[in-house]
């Protein structure tokens, strides 16, 4: 039986666009352009605008763009690319692509992000990647400061619009990756991504790998290139929403507000979404260490649950096996197995979300 609260629920999102995004499309395939054309460019120049970069590279998906950010920073083999173990695996692999070792860095266990009191106490790193999760930016600052001038990559995958002060997330580092999965904050109809910087040399790098490294059409200058371009379709769905990105993470920042007024004094951790832009609310998502007999209850009432995500990187054998001896990271450990999300999108009604939270908080009072 279908979820009656789900995580996430697409086809109300995109509802009141559908008809303005079957024009879109019939438009694309009207002009017949479909690789690298004038919607891309258009694409990149209003999201580097929104982020605040000089440049944006679109790119078939978000795990591409990490690792042609990693490639055009100058990470290769051999390189130790420090990052944190909770976050999907999605820089671990990137990495491991490049044939760099990853270093797993321990998080702050407030916020869940990387710690840079433990990335200052690494031995040795050549690159960091900064992941931005569940919608809260890391502590970039503070992260820039203890990454001994070498380049930082910020993941922005779930981080769409967020800001720490005047600066939004994708600005912060040498470069950012981007992902519009089409569950992010900002999402496409399929599969894209984007690399974002502000050096010039970067992005000219990115531009030749997306693309087989070519230097011109055919001309292969650049090694590690691929083929992982934006397409039209999808980059005409993103420039049409790319508008409405800001309120739809007002509307999430809101629901989470809702959930803290709702679960107030509830014997589970919840998470801190700020009032302020540094948080987009992308996932919702709290900590019980009772969270294997919380989630059944939820489920037997109809409301979604999962666990972002249920095992760290080098628990994961193919990662581990590429890995230097592995020293658990004591926090990282805590966090994975206590971990849950419940629902939290813009169209979330007040009656799902009073659903949600009274279910979950019957829930944590039995158990």
């Amino acid at each position: 039986m279908p979820d009656r609260i789900p995580l996430n629920d697409l086809r109300r999102h995109l509802a009141p666009f559908t008809a303005e995004l079957k024009s879109i499309i019939s438009a694309v395939i009207d002009e017949g352009d479909f690789i690298l054309g004038r919607q891309c460019v258009a694409f990149e120049q209003a999201f580097a605008s929104y982020c605040g970069t000089s440049e944006c590279i679109g790119t078939a998906n978000g795990t591409d763009a990490l690792e042609i950010a990693l490639r055009a920073v100058g990470v290769g083999p051999g390189s130790r690319v420090a990052m944190v173990a909770n976050a999907g695996g999605y820089a671990a692999q990137a990495a491991l692509a490049i044939g760099a070792i990853p270093v797993f860095v321990d998080i702050v266990a407030e916020t869940m992000t990387l710690s840079p009191h433990c990335l200052a106490a690494c031995e040795r790193f050549d690159a960091v990647v900064a992941t931005h999760l569940y919608g809260r930016m890391a502590d970039m600052p503070a992260i820039l400061a203890a990454a001994r001038n070498l380049p930082v990559i910020e993941d922005c995958a779930q981080a769409h619009g967020a800001r720490l002060g005047d600066r939004k997330a994708g600005a912060w580092g040498t470069a950012a990756a981007f992902s519009f999965y089409p569950t992010k904050n900002l999402g496409a109809l399929g599969d894209a991504g984007a690399v974002t910087t502000n050096d010039p040399g970067v992005a000219r790098r990115a531009r030749e790998l997306r693309q087989y490294g070519w230097g011109a059409k055919y001309v292969t200058e650049r090694s590690g290139g691929r083929n992982s371009r934006l397409d039209e379709l999808q980059a005409a769905v993103l420039l049409a929403l790319l508008p409405h990105l800001d309120r739809w993470n007002n509307e999430r920042r809101a629901v989470a507000e809702r959930y803290k007024q709702r679960l107030e004094g509830c014997p589970l951790d919840l998470p801190v979404v700020r009032a302020d832009q540094s948080h987009v609310a992308h996932l919702y998502v709290l900590r019980a260490r009772n969270r294997a007999a919380i989630m059944p209850i939820l489920a037997r009432e109809g409301v979604a649950t999962a666990i972002h995500y249920p095992m760290l990187d080098y628990r994961q054998a193919p990662i581990a096996q590429h890995l230097d001896a592995i020293e658990p990271l004591p926090e990282s450990e805590s966090a994975v197995a206590e971990i849950f999300t419940i629902p939290c999108f813009p169209e979330l009604s007040d009656a799902e979300l009073r659903t949600v939270a009274d279910t979950l908080r019957q829930a944590a009072e039995a158990v």
